[in-house]
């Protein structure tokens, strides 16, 4: 070896990663020291939530132990509602007073732990799912506790507590055959309104995807309109129940016209539509105004419009009308149903600008097709209440209504 060089050790040195050892999970420790902070306060809720302000605990780890305790006192067995082993404290919203100003200390309460510690709202989602899930493992009055629980929460807002972790829950098939689903949201509802509206109530419901499926918490047995108006009319909850009503009349209203487009694209024979018609206004009860305006509505929807000839447009109108006048004569059965007509095309001619000037010579059309009476024009042209475009409405008839005083006269 040179003098010049230096010596070296031989291998290859190997460097090695040092691993973090996570210590094993003890939510029975962790419950029993919440527990303890509860007892050592006497269930004074502000004076927990800085006791727990102050602590060392593991929020991050044991989130959903947490609610455990605040919910039922203590930890539950895995996968139910049963008492675990360990410590219990008497101050849990379950063994509380079912009356809201005693829970809204709750809310409130969970609200500043939320404030200081917002990753636990996912912990309180996945408690409450679980709870909402096995609701008939609750007793009835603790049920009640858990609906005014949750009115109050989306009441208060609380922080970021989404209504689908409420609602879907609940739609389990056994649940709501038990009844126990039912009872929760008659309680729930009845709670909510008390703060807020039913505007309100409706935008938590679009939220969890229930709003159109409310029949689907009441039992197959009881899961009809008629189940739905009498159980939440005998509640109180009459503002929901003419909702409700007014949801299935628009439903309603939609599959007649539907349907009616559709024959009335195909040219089906005018009697056959007749029938159908008759029929979905008897099975619906829609009432007689709703069917004319319907009709109306269908009838120009099919019209195939030209773009700016104006010509054309009439034409395509007059011909419509001709084509299924029968149709309207069908239902267009007294002056008060033929005034709605009139109002009808005097509003869509108003609206639409390629009709504006189409106005008199469809009136004139239905009155040619006996679809309006003389004695109908003659009072919308004199005492017609609706004020869209009625100056200019009544003055494009004028010459039209003149040739029926004098027709009236001479004979």
């Amino acid at each position: 070896m040179s003098s010049k060089e230096r010596p070296t050790l031989g291998g290859t040195r190997i460097k090695t990663r040092k691993r973090n050892i996570a210590a094993p999970l003890d939510p029975a420790a962790f419950s029993d020291a919440v527990v303890q902070i509860y007892l050592d306060n006497a269930g004074d809720l502000e004076l927990i939530a800085k006791s727990l302000e102050s602590s060392d605990l593991n929020f991050s780890r044991y989130g959903d132990t947490f609610f455990e305790v605040v919910f039922t006192g203590g930890r539950t067995q895995p996968g139910t509602t049963k008492p675990d082993e360990g410590e219990r404290h008497p101050y849990s919203i379950i063994d509380c007073e079912p009356k809201r100003e005693v829970i809204l200390t709750s809310v409130i309460y969970i609200q500043k732990i939320l404030r200081r510690r917002p990753f636990l709202i996912k912990n309180l989602e996945n408690v409450m799912r679980r709870f909402l899930q096995s609701l008939e493992l609750f007793e009835e009055n603790e049920r009640k506790k858990l609906a005014i629980f949750t009115a109050l929460a989306f009441s208060q807002k609380l922080s970021g507590l989404p209504p689908e972790t409420v609602f879907q829950p609940l739609l389990k098939d056994n649940l709501v055959g038990k009844g126990v689903v039912l009872s929760f949201i008659t309680d729930f509802f009845k709670e909510y309104l008390i703060d807020n509206s039913l505007d309100d109530l409706i935008s938590i419901l679009k939220r969890g995807k229930v709003e159109d499926n409310l029949l689907d918490f009441f039992p197959s047995g009881k899961r009809s309109a008629e189940g739905f108006s009498e159980h939440f009319t005998k509640e109180g909850l009459v503002a929901l129940v003419e909702y409700n009503d007014k949801k299935i009349f628009e439903v309603k209203l939609k599959e007649m016209k539907s349907a009616l487009t559709t024959q009335i694209t195909e040219e089906t024979d005018i009697s056959e539509v007749i029938e159908t018609v008759k029929q979905r206004v008897k099975d619906a009860k829609l009432p007689d105004i709703e069917v004319v305006r319907i009709l109306w509505d269908v009838l120009m929807d099919a019209v195939q419009w030209s773009g700016k000839n104006q010509q054309q447009n009439a034409n395509a109108a007059l011909r419509q009308v001709k084509t299924w006048a029968k149709l309207l004569n069908a239902f267009c059965t007294n002056g008060k149903l033929e005034l709605e007509l009139i109002y009808k095309v005097q509003m869509q001619c108003y609206e639409d600008a390629k009709l504006m000037k189409l106005f008199p010579e469809i009136v004139r059309s239905l009155y040619d097709q006996d679809v309006l009476a003389e004695d109908t024009i003659l009072h919308w042209f004199q005492k017609g209440t609706n004020p869209k475009g009625r100056q200019t409405f009544v003055k494009a008839l004028e010459p039209f209504v003149n040739w029926l005083e004098e027709a009236e006269e001479e004979d």
